[in-house]
């Protein structure tokens, strides 16, 4: 028993020491969440768990514009949605030590598959087990060097509700504002997509993958 005890403790050293050789612009942490994240998605949806998704069937518009919204980007400069008017928008809330971080691989193939008619835009987010530590600088750069991340990051925020919620994932997840939806993000990787003329069209929950038919089926026009 001791035997094998110490045969076990010589493996993990050895695995540990080969992913900190592979990729080293990752953790340790981040090297093992991006392998087992095909399991997790699977597990998550074969659980039922933040596998949720509710649309708006009745066509709902919103009494406030999206469009007007400040956002500040990751590398500081200010915007709005009103860029993107006339495209769809996937509205994502991340984090670079999750579970689910390796969904930054479908989000850059749906930007780059989808891109002439839908905007993804990442927001960061240290909110669900502080698993966003980075400062936006850190982000930007693990963004880019480990999943080739093109599409807009917006400088870190808070997503879930209280007062220091972003103005965005309030008008997303507030009835009052969007007509419809009260749901907030419930993990790292939530999904809003908001329609052309700027209603939001559908929550998807945290394993529910970019480019799965769930959301593809409603990018084309």
């Amino acid at each position: 028993m001791r035997k094998l005890f110490f045969i076990t403790i010589a493996l993990a050293a050895i695995f540990m020491l080969y992913v900190s050789m592979v990729n080293p612009g990752m953790t340790v942490r981040q090297k093992i969440m991006k392998a087992l994240y095909p399991a997790v998605t699977a597990l998550s949806r074969m659980a039922g768990t933040n596998a949720d998704k509710v649309l708006n069937t009745g066509g709902v518009k919103p009494p406030q514009s999206v469009y007007d919204i400040p956002l500040t980007m990751i590398d500081g400069s200010q915007q709005t949605l009103a860029q993107f008017r006339g495209k769809k928008i996937l509205v994502v809330n991340t984090a670079s030590d999750c579970g689910y971080t390796g969904q930054y691989e479908g989000l850059q193939a749906l930007h780059a598959q989808y891109r002439e008619k839908v905007a993804v835009i990442g927001f960061p987010a240290n909110d669900f087990k502080e698993q966003e530590k980075g400062s936006n600088e850190e982000i930007g750069a693990f963004c880019k060097r480990n999943y080739g991340v093109e599409f807009p990051l917006s400088s870190k925020v808070t997503v879930v509700k209280g007062s220091g919620q972003h103005p965005l994932f309030s008008w997303l997840s507030s009835k009052e504002k969007n007509g419809w939806n009260g749901k907030a993000p419930s993990w790292n990787f939530s999904k809003y997509l908001i329609s052309g003329d700027g209603a939001l069209m559908g929550y998807f929950g945290p394993a529910v993958e970019p480019l799965s038919e769930d959301i593809t089926k409603l990018l084309e026009p």
